[in-house]
């Protein structure tokens, strides 16, 4: 795993774009196809907005999965992800080959099913997170389960992580968050051939000096990327405020 901190959250976004760029064209030339996961936040846009703009990318091409969605939200909701990743990815870059979680089905389990077993059919190639301000990867919050192999699972939300969506103005306030979401697992995320985490903002800095200078275990969900072989994760110099100096790596 490598800690890259960076000045603001543009030029963050900017060089976890080119990275994300240079796995998908790499898929591309090699297999004539990519699959990618893509996460959708406040956290995201710098990034997403760049990688939209990459040259070089066959986006015909690329299958893209998502990390989560809240249950019985609709698409239509400003807080859904479905609508953030339709936004941010899909159409700008014209994405055809995409698999959206509808939280607001009428059976979320079946959606589970479904979707998971596109996922796990074949090996993703990069998958893009963010950090939540609890630690969590996709809904996985403290304590997350480390253990399910299960592509997806239904999760309850804790507070923090359902005050974090109203902190950043998705929701008028708790009461109106759902306090339940399909999220990708732990051990899935787990399973891409690469990891790109971008986590800007001051609102991150404890989470992210929790996971990854603490120890690894589900109260800080995020220590699982120190797991994986080629995670890299994107810091700004707020986010990572609380860290050591011996291990950033300031670009």
């Amino acid at each position: 795993m490598v800690l890259k901190v960076f000045e603001d959250r543009a030029s963050l976004g900017q060089a976890a774009a080119e990275q994300a760029a240079t796995a998908i064209r790499r898929a591309l030339a090699g297999r004539g196809h990519a699959r990618i996961i893509a996460a959708t936040a406040a956290s995201q846009l710098e990034f997403l907005d760049a990688l939209t703009k990459a040259r070089g990318i066959d986006w015909s091409k690329v299958e893209a999965f998502h990390l989560d969605e809240y249950i019985g939200l609709p698409v239509t909701h400003p807080g859904s992800f479905r609508k953030m990743l339709l936004e941010q990815l899909v159409q700008k870059t014209g994405i055809a080959n995409y698999h959206l979680l509808d939280g607001d089905a009428a059976d979320p389990s079946e959606v589970v099913r479904r979707v998971g077993h596109d996922l796990a059919s074949r090996p993703v190639d990069i998958a893009f997170l963010g950090i939540g301000e609890n630690g969590h990867i996709a809904f996985n919050d403290p304590p997350a389960d480390f253990l399910t192999e299960e592509p997806y699972i239904i999760v309850n939300l804790d507070e923090a992580c359902r005050q974090q969506q109203v902190g950043e103005a998705w929701f008028a306030d708790i009461s109106q968050v759902p306090k339940q979401a399909i999220s990708m697992s732990a051990r899935q995320i787990l399973k891409a051939t690469e990891i790109l985490a971008v986590v800007p903002g001051p609102r991150k800095a404890q989470a992210v000096k929790a996971c990854f200078e603490g120890p690894i275990g589900p109260l800080a969900p995020a220590s699982i990327l120190r797991q994986h072989p080629n995670a890299t994760i994107y810091l700004d110099k707020n986010s990572a405020a609380l860290l050591g100096p011996a291990l950033t790596e300031f670009c």
